[in-house]
């Protein structure tokens, strides 16, 4: 997964407008505490990302 698709995910379950708020103050269990924004300057791979975005928004199996 490129990160362009990681963001239009998360604007297509969040919206335009909320997405890039949520991502950049809510951490992850899934990354350790870390926002999408911090993964993503960490180095962290996207597919890791979206599943870590994939439980804590509670989506559906076919969003994995």
């Amino acid at each position: 997964m490129r990160e362009t698709e990681l963001w239009a995910r998360l604007k297509q379950h969040l919206g335009s407008g909320y997405a890039g708020v949520w991502a950049e103050q809510v951490g992850l269990a899934g990354l350790q505490g870390r926002t999408v924004v911090e993964a993503l300057a960490d180095g962290v791979d996207c597919k890791t990302i979206w599943r870590a975005v994939w439980v804590s928004l509670e989506l559906p199996d076919r969003e994995r």
